[in-house]
């Protein structure tokens, strides 16, 4: 399937959610490419999963921001990837580097960079240490086996409409509440 065709297909897919992130944010390798890139060359010619590049043109067609959050110990191979697959100018923030916080530290700079909330970001990622990390900052965040693909595209925007609902249950909760006589916020009023 060319890059067009998963471009309108992953469009078609995003319209069926009433809400979708504000941010989504891509690891590198075993994600939008099928290598780890300290393994490469910087001379060689990369090549992403066959449905990645059309997923990436979609999200920045509806007006989503697009990101990367990678451990890489290599990050001028992964930039002169980035560079030679012409995707570099689609990312609002980039940030590569080694580090052992599961990417915790990437997205606080992402968020700093963004303003953007974690609640209001998609993640998609290969491996589950960094999945489970980055869900306890408040992050929808998806574990894909073999790289980004229209179905971790589903799955990734139904888990964060669900996610999204739950947060808005909360702060209509937390509304009432603080309305309800007794409560430390109305009283003050």
């Amino acid at each position: 399937m060319g890059d067009e065709k998963v471009k309108n297909e992953a469009m078609e897919i995003m319209g069926m959610f009433q809400v979708l992130p504000r941010l989504v944010v891509f690891d590198l390798d075993y994600t939008l490419w099928p290598f780890y890139c300290e393994c490469r060359s910087k001379n060689e010619q990369p090549y992403m999963y066959p449905q990645a590049k059309g997923i990436l043109h979609a999200f920045k067609d509806k007006g989503v921001n697009v990101a990367i959050a990678s451990r890489s110990p290599t990050p001028d191979i992964a930039n002169a990837f980035i560079q030679k697959l012409g995707i570099k100018s689609m990312f609002v923030a980039q940030e590569i580097f080694s580090s052992w916080t599961h990417k915790t530290e990437h997205f606080q700079k992402i968020n700093r960079k963004t303003t953007v909330p974690y609640n209001e970001m998609l993640f998609f990622d290969d491996e589950n240490r960094n999945i489970q990390a980055v869900s306890k900052m408040g992050v929808t965040s998806i574990l894909v086996g073999k790289g980004v693909n229209l179905g971790a595209l589903r799955q990734g925007l139904s888990e964060f409409v669900k996610n999204s609902a739950t947060v808005e249950k909360n702060k209509e909760q937390w509304r009432k509440f603080s309305k309800e006589p007794g409560s430390s916020k109305s009283d003050k009023q």
